[in-house]
C-alpha cells in the first residue's frame, strides 16, 4: 500500500500582494490625491524616483477588499456613483462615492441615478481604521492628510469635472458638479463599527489643498520637500512608504535609529534636549492632570457627558482560597511542634512543613475587590 502525503494547502497572501501590485495606482507617476499624505512622498512622486523599499501590505490590502465590497453593494443597491475618476494636468485621483442631488441626478441616464437623490451633491471618502487607532479617529476626526486628499477630488469635481474616459462618458458631459457636503465615513475593520464625520464644502479649504500641491511641483528635487511624519520606527506611514530609504537613508552607525541623521552637530543636540526637557514636563503635567480628575469622578456613576463617555472597569468581587493562618498556629500548638519564624512566622515554611507531614493545610475563602480603572471614550456621533 503507498501512503500518501497531503500536499500543504498555498497561503493566499503572495496572490493578495500580487495583485495588489498590479494596480493601475501601484505604478502611477503622475500625482495622486492620495500621495498627498506627505510632501515629500508626494515630491518623490513627482520626481519619477524609483521605489527603495517594500513593505508588508497585509493590512492595508484587507482594508481594500473591505473598502471594495462596501462600495460594489452602496453601487448596486443606492445607485451611488462609486470609484470615478477626477484629475487634471496636475493631480489625479478616485473618488469613493458621490451622491448626486434630484437636479443633477435628472441629466444623466436613469441607469447612472441614485434610488434616491441626496439633498446636495455630496462627496464621501471612506477609511477602514484599526481599533487601534479607532479612538483617536471618533475623537479628532480625519487627519490633515486626509482631509487634503478629499479637498483635492472635491476641488477636481467643481472645477473640472469627472474624467472623460471609458466607463464614465455621461459624467463627464455634466462638466463641472458643484459640490456642497463632504463626508468621511470610516470602518473599523476588526469589528465593523461605522463613524460619519460629514461637513460643509468649503472652497477655501479646497484652494489651501491646491496650493499645496503647486508648492510641491515648484521644488526642484524631493529632498527639499519637509518630512511630515516622525520616521521609520516611530511612525507607521513611513514604516510602510515606498521612499523610506531615499527619505531617511540609514542611522548614523549601524543600527542606529534612522533619527539619527538629524543630529549635524552640537546645535542640533542642544535643541533635541531642550524638546525633551519640555516633553517631560508636558508628560509629568499630563500625569498629574489625569490623576486629578481620576480623584474627581471616582463618585461619578457611568455615563455620557459632553463629548465623552464615562465608564468603570473592575471593582468587581473576586473569591480567593488562601490559607487560613491563624488555624495552621493553631495547628502547630495542638501538635506541640515550634512553628519556624523569620523575623516573625515563616508561612511559606509552615506550609511546606504541613505537606511534607501529610497534613492538609487548612483554607479560608476571601473575598477580594479587583482595582477599578477609568475609562473614558469619545461619544460617536454619526
Amino acid at each position: 500500500m503507498t501512503t500518501q502525503t497531503a500536499e500543504s494547502p498555498v497561503s493566499l497572501w503572495p496572490a493578495a500582494h500580487d495583485e495588489d501590485a498590479d494596480r493601475p495606482r501601484s505604478w502611477q507617476v503622475q500625482l495622486g490625491a492620495s500621495d498627498t499624505v506627505c510632501e515629500r512622498r508626494a515630491a518623490y512622486v513627482l520626481a519619477g524616483t524609483e521605489r527603495t523599499d517594500e513593505s508588508d501590505k497585509t493590512a492595508a490590502i484587507l482594508g481594500t477588499y473591505a473598502h471594495e465590497g462596501l462600495l460594489s453593494a452602496a453601487k448596486r443597491r443606492y445607485g451611488w456613483l462609486v470609484e470615478t475618476k477626477v484629475g487634471d494636468d496636475l493631480v489625479r485621483g478616485s473618488i469613493d462615492a458621490v451622491q448626486l442631488d434630484e437636479a443633477t441626478a435628472r441629466r444623466l441616464p436613469k441607469r447612472l441615478r441614485p434610488v434616491k437623490p441626496a439633498q446636495m451633491v455630496t462627496v464621501e471618502d471612506i477609511k477602514t481604521k484599526s481599533t487601534h487607532v479607532w479612538d483617536r479617529t471618533v475623537r479628532y476626526g480625519a487627519t490633515a492628510a486626509e482631509l487634503r486628499q478629499v479637498y483635492l477630488y472635491a476641488y477636481l469635481l467643481s472645477t473640472v469635472g469627472w474624467e472623460d474616459r471609458w466607463g464614465q462618458k455621461p459624467l463627464a458631459r455634466l462638466g463641472p458638479v458643484q459640490v456642497r457636503r463632504i463626508r468621511f465615513r470610516f470602518i473599523n475593520r476588526d469589528n465593523g463599527a461605522e463613524h460619519i464625520q460629514e461637513f460643509d464644502y468649503d472652497p477655501d479649504e479646497a484652494a489651501r489643498a491646491r496650493w499645496w500641491v503647486e508648492r510641491v511641483t515648484e521644488l526642484s528635487s524631493p529632498e527639499e520637500a519637509t518630512r511630515t511624519f516622525d520616521g521609520p520606527g516611530l511612525d507607521a506611514i513611513c514604516g510602510h512608504c515606498h521612499f523610506r530609504t531615499a527619505c531617511w537613508g540609514l542611522g548614523a552607525s549601524p543600527g542606529a535609529p534612522v533619527q539619527t541623521v538629524l543630529i549635524h552637530d552640537d546645535a542640533d543636540r542642544a535643541q533635541a534636549l531642550a524638546d525633551y526637557v519640555t516633553g517631560h514636563e508636558l508628560e509629568t503635567k499630563g500625569k498629574a492632570m489625569k490623576k486629578k480628575v481620576r480623584a474627581m469622578l471616582d463618585a461619578s456613576t457611568p455615563g455620557v457627558y459632553g463629548a465623552n463617555e464615562l465608564k468603570w472597569t473592575g471593582g468587581n468581587e473576586k473569591r480567593e482560597e488562601t490559607p487560613d493562618r491563624e488555624a495552621m498556629l493553631d495547628r502547630f500548638h495542638v501538635l506541640g511542634v515550634e512553628p519556624p519564624e523569620r523575623a516573625g512566622p515563616d508561612w511559606e515554611a509552615m506550609e511546606r512543613l504541613m505537606v511534607e507531614a501529610g497534613l492538609a493545610v487548612p483554607m479560608r475563602t476571601v473575598v477580594r475587590t479587583t482595582p477599578r480603572a477609568i475609562k473614558v471614550a469619545p461619544v460617536a456621533r454619526s
